[in-house]
């Protein structure tokens, strides 16, 4: 089964790390967004997936060419229109079999072999307090009745969480293109949650699948509440000389930490260097530096330098900042 993965946003949330990496890559527990995505996938035994790529989507391309062997597929889509015209712009990637939709900038922990079992095509959910900044499904004897993008007064709190199973794409691509055609847009975008509606109006039946483990990455204190989530899964952290651990922590073995305390709930990744310094509930990514500091709730973009004092830092990549 074809998995489709559209990571072609530009994470204006997440910035100022979003200047100059892509959301997908951003690090989390160890690894960029899109390697827990990729990594669960493979678990479950699927192997021919389609990227949908855009901003910095070269970055994007290169980790995954680098660090996986599974067939990829990558389409760029070079304006950003909506969901729905970057799932018609793959079109040419599948065929009539199912396709799997996983959204690039959330982390799920589920069986995606039970979510693409069912006779009917799926949609994730889970219920939210305020499903107003979400897709909104409204069910019926078992069945979705309506799918409303971000509605001003919900009627239902079942938030789409971003994982679709599609059981017949042909019909998903018939109504994306008729939609593209006549220009139907909301909130200024073709949105993929209307061509889904315009399916149930033509009769598809579809479900909906209670998604738990839903880890959303797409602000920063969420992204710090994912990295700790994550940490509480992982396996012990081996010791390290000079360094006092404070579980849950992930350091990765290419890193340089000494004479430091880490943790709880402290990620540093590959290429870091850590000296000195007290770190908890942060994340520090690749090739950055940390000295004479103590950092809490706190992110640090790539090849970024932190010296001195005691500050709550989110800081993007590349910079330097030194206190006296």
């Amino acid at each position: 089964m074809r998995v489709i993965i559209p990571v072609a946003g530009v994470g204006s949330r997440l910035r100022p790390h979003t200047y100059t990496v892509p959301k997908v890559l951003l690090n989390v527990a160890g690894k960029p967004i899109i390697g827990h995505i990729l990594d669960r996938l493979i678990e479950n035994g699927f192997n021919e997936v389609t990227v949908i790529i855009g901003y910095l989507g070269d970055k994007i391309r290169d980790y995954i060419l680098k660090d996986y062997s599974i067939k990829v597929d990558f389409v760029e889509q070079e304006e950003r229109l909506g969901l729905g015209h970057a799932i018609y712009l793959s079109r040419h990637t599948f065929s009539r079999d199912p396709i799997l939709i996983v959204l690039g900038d959330t982390i799920f922990d589920v069986d995606f072999k039970t979510f693409t079992r069912g006779e009917f095509s799926s949609i994730g959910v889970r219920e939210v307090e305020d499903p107003r900044r979400f897709g909104v499904a409204e069910t019926k004897d078992g069945f979705i009745s309506r799918l409303v993008e971000k509605p001003d007064k919900p009627t239902s709190n079942l938030a789409v969480v971003g994982l679709y199973y599609i059981k017949h794409p042909e019909k998903l691509v018939e109504n994306l293109k008729d939609m593209i055609k006549r220009s139907v847009k909301t909130r200024n975008e073709f949105q993929l949650t209307d061509a889904l509606q315009m399916m149930l109006d033509g009769g598809e039946k579809m479900k909906t699948h209670t998604i738990d483990g839903w880890y959303d990455c797409g602000k920063p204190e969420t992204l710090l509440e994912t990295n700790r989530l994550l940490l509480d899964r992982l396996p012990a952290q081996h010791k390290i000389n000079g360094v006092v651990l404070q579980p849950p922590v992930f350091i990765s073995p290419k890193a340089i930490v000494k004479n430091s305390v880490v943790g709880p709930y402290a990620a540093i990744a590959e290429g870091a260097k850590v000296e000195n310094s007290v770190i908890r509930n942060s994340i520090v990514s690749e090739e950055a530096t940390v000295a004479n500091a103590l950092l809490e709730d706190s992110i640090i973009g790539s090849n970024a330098v932190i010296k001195g004092s005691f500050k709550r830092i989110n800081i993007g990549d590349s910079s330097e900042l030194e206190f006296y």
